[in-house]
């Protein structure tokens, strides 16, 4: 086996990052790196973290493989049981990651071992910052190629690796005062010496504003240059997450010109150090600073820069201040254990799951290096322990709900594909208390139908071959829609708040109605109709046959013979019932609180 050591990040400095597959500009280009494996359908498994949080053990784990057969998850596609936090020593052996001993006595191999013998596969946990969420001081930053040889050796298959103490960005156990590395300085002006020019713009004046997030402050700069984050709900994940400050400089001739910058700095949210400047659109921009500038008395007192070099063309030339770091940090760090798992065994087929809670916007560039992105924080932050299944909510303020999850992730159906990989609105929370049965049924299907990892979170001793969890879990029909070969994630073309942007809207109230669609690999479509509301819904609600072809016919194997058919045979996919329908409208009346209709239809 090839055991060339990879390279690791700097745990004292942002990486110097020059290769331009890194850099904001070719995070359109849909061009994977590192040989990404593509064509992975979601991830189906257990995790240990809703049932169990830290003190998941290898006893337990071993049960929950047992579990996963005697109940006949795996046939249905359940393969992965990954051991989330909690696992490791506190600290690190001689430099090396190491199994807790209490819990997990027999080490990672013979767990690994175990796991396997069972047709199953074996999964593991870590974090791109210095530690652990629950504190381990193991995370993977400037240790990525050691820990990535050992998770080969311990036959690991699927590794989940998270973003609380990551140095370069204000994660949710870092310094705050890392926001300097991810919001570029306040600017005032700029000046632009050289070939007989010397003139002075003014941020406000001059500037002109690209992208969304920077702002142009009552005084006489501009403030906010960044990336929105995205850990919580409210901002939408569609469109521009980053604003740009860009000028135009007419150059009396070509050659080179120094580029002053009157800044104000600070350690704080919206106002930073880091500073990218560089010339041209980003189609064909050149960097010619991308460092930290000095901190300033305040974040409203102006200095002046140093001079930077560019070189500028006669004629207009735009000049562009930005920071894009904390996108192209975070892919970098994950890039850096993606490189060190091909470099510890070039044949591998770990899956990778980033889980960044959508913090730099993963759904511009996870598709680089991930198998799926998470969009928010957790789903639930009562996680089992002791007995205790834990706690969940239909609905909430914050990203702890399965529809604060569900209303972000459905309208972030164009990131997603086989050959991108897939939006993670987290674990599932069926199983666990204030969870009913009509909403673990709905939760399946939104995740099912939005193409989203399907990774358990209840202790499975809890489930009996045939009662009512298990019914949910292992229904064949509806896990059929998420398995899908053809591997596209539904999109909703009719919400009952916003019917004319259904499918980008960002929709945080729950007294909707909402139709999903998903085009399937034998040119059949499923059709989901999803009450979000605590009520019973009494209206009618309906898309027909054209809408349909409108919104996915693109997408669909032979839109033609389902716009043409004479009729649909119409099979419910959670009671069985099979209809017909010859209206060629799809309609619903009367949904239950919390409740779904959900179907697949066929063209006849």
């Amino acid at each position: 086996m090839n055991k060339v050591s990879a390279r690791t990040t700097s745990r004292t400095a942002p990486d110097v990052i020059t290769d331009s597959d890194y850099m904001f500009p070719a995070f359109s280009n849909g061009k994977v790196l590192l040989d990404k494996k593509q064509g992975r359908l979601p991830a189906m498994g257990w995790n240990s973290w809703n049932a169990f949080g830290s003190k998941n053990n290898e006893a337990l784990t071993k049960a929950m493989a047992d579990a996963m057969v005697d109940l006949g998850l795996a046939d249905l596609g359940y393969k992965y049981v990954v051991l989330d936090d909690g696992c490791y020593k506190s600290e690190r052996v001689n430099g090396f990651l190491s199994n807790e001993t209490i819990k997990f006595p027999s080490g990672f191999k013979a767990l690994s071992d175990y796991i396997h013998s069972k047709g199953l596969k074996f999964g593991m946990y870590n974090d791109i910052g210095t530690n652990l969420c629950a504190g381990s001081a193991v995370g993977t930053c400037g240790y990525e190629d050691i820990d990535t040889r050992s998770y080969s050796d311990w036959g690991v298959d699927f590794i989940k690796v998270d973003n609380c103490y990551y140095l370069w960005d204000n994660a949710t156990f870092s310094d705050s005062k890392n926001s300097k590395y991810s919001y570029a300085p306040n600017i005032r002006s700029i000046t632009v010496t050289g070939e007989a020019l010397k003139i002075t713009l003014n941020a406000v004046k001059d500037g002109v504003l690209l992208g969304q997030g920077a702002s142009k402050n009552s005084g006489d700069y501009v403030t906010n240059i960044g990336t929105f984050d995205g850990t919580n709900v409210g901002t939408t994940p569609v469109g521009d997450r980053w604003g740009e400050l860009a000028f135009s400089v007419i150059a009396p001739a070509s050659g080179q010109y120094a580029v002053t910058i009157n800044y104000a700095s600070g350690e704080e949210d919206g106002t930073g150090r880091w500073l990218q400047l560089a010339a041209g659109n980003a189609e064909n921009e050149t960097r010619y600073y991308d460092n930290l500038l000095p901190l300033t008395q305040s974040t409203t007192t102006f200095v002046d820069s140093e001079e930077i070099t560019v070189s500028l063309n006669e004629g207009e030339n735009i000049l562009r201040l930005m920071n894009h770091r904390r996108q192209e940090n975070t892919l970098n760090s994950y890039a850096a254990l993606l490189e060190g798992l091909n470099k510890a065994d070039p044949d591998h087929d770990v899956v990778f799951s980033i889980c960044e809670w959508g913090k730099t916007q993963p759904q511009n560039w996870g598709y680089k290096v991930g198998d799926s992105w998470r969009i928010l924080n957790d789903i639930t932050f009562h996680v089992g322990s002791d007995g205790s299944p834990g706690s969940a909510e239909w609905s909430s303020n914050n990203t702890a709900s399965i529809t604060s999850q569900y209303s972000k992730a459905v309208i972030m159906d164009e990131f997603s594909g086989l050959y991108k990989g897939w939006n993670d609105p987290d674990m599932l929370v069926i199983g666990m208390n204030g969870i009913t049965t009509t909403m673990s049924k709905t939760h399946m299907t939104m995740w099912c139908m939005m193409n989203s990892p399907i990774m358990l979170g209840l202790d499975l001793r809890r489930v009996t071959k045939g009662d009512e969890l298990w019914r949910i879990i292992a229904n064949q029909n509806i896990i059929a829609l998420n398995q899908d070969d053809l591997g596209i994630q539904a999109k909703r073309i009719y919400c009952s708040i916003d019917n004319a942007n259904p499918d980008k809207s960002y929709i945080s109230n729950n007294n909707r109605v909402d139709i999903l669609v998903k085009p399937l690999a034998n040119g059949d479509i499923a059709l989901s109709f999803i009450n979000l509301s605590d009520s019973r819904d009494t209206k009618e609600h309906s898309v027909d046959v054209s809408r349909i072809i409108d919104y996915i016919g693109h997408k669909m194997i032979n839109a033609e013979k389902f716009k043409n058919a004479a009729g649909y045979s119409i099979r419910d996919l959670w009671t069985g019932e099979v209809s017909t329908n010859l209206s060629r409208t799809f309609s619903v009346t009367g949904i239950n609180a919390y409740d779904n209709f959900t179907v697949r239809v066929t063209p006849v």
